[in-house]
């Protein structure tokens, strides 16, 4: 498969590898942190639905603790300030989700694989299965796949799979299986995959 050795190829790459073994021991540490500051990941993964990720890093490191206290209009007005997309809607999601911004750890940690991403597209608004994999996969649990328009592109191109016209829950786990094929096959985690495949698409390595 020429995916596979393109990522090959890339992980000869030293200085890349560390960027990116250090980015995911960010994620493991985050995750090792309290509820509240998992919380704001989530947050952060909320405003990452149809916006720009860097866009939503710096919203993210300029509102801070705000997510966690800031009334509903003032973090709208906040986020429009900032440039955000959907500033009503992003901010009534994420003041909805304060009710487990105590208990966010405790619950996922109760749960299995597929219960952790069940209760977060269950339970707060605003979280589909990307996002909800996103906030996974940035705390630390790296068996979840993030399938975007790049990587949907990304896998077209490799003639790996055929673009969907809409990414319905059975869609998002096939082509999640497909990626796990893949990591298998490269003995890496799929939150490590994600990565790789995020830097062939943009050239960055973000969260």
């Amino acid at each position: 498969m020429k995916l596979i050795e393109k990522i090959k190829e890339l992980r000869k790459d030293k200085s890349l590898r560390k960027r990116i073994e250090e980015r995911l021991e960010e994620f493991r540490e985050l995750g090792r942190k309290e509820s509240k500051e998992i919380f704001k990941e989530l947050c952060f993964c909320i405003l990452t639905a149809n916006f720009n990720a860097q866009r939503s890093i710096k919203i993210q490191k300029l509102i801070g603790d705000g997510f966690l206290s800031l009334p509903e209009r003032e973090l709208s007005m906040r986020l429009k300030k900032l440039g955000h997309r959907y500033p009503e809607a992003r901010a009534s999601y994420i003041v909805n989700a304060r009710r487990y911004k105590d208990s966010i750890k405790e619950i996922l940690l109760s749960k299995g694989r597929d219960g952790k991403r069940e209760w977060l597209v269950e339970n707060i608004k605003g979280i589909g299965y990307k996002e909800a994999s996103h906030f996974l996969r940035n705390i630390g649990m790296l068996d979840y796949a993030i399938i975007d328009f790049h990587i949907i592109d990304l896998l077209e191109k490799e003639g790996l799979i055929e673009r969907p016209k809409s990414l319905t829950k059975k869609r998002y786990l096939l082509i999640e299986s497909i990626l796990r094929e893949i990591a298998d096959q490269l003995s890496i985690s799929l939150g490590e995959l994600d990565l790789y495949l995020w830097y062939m698409e943009t050239g960055k390595v973000l969260k």
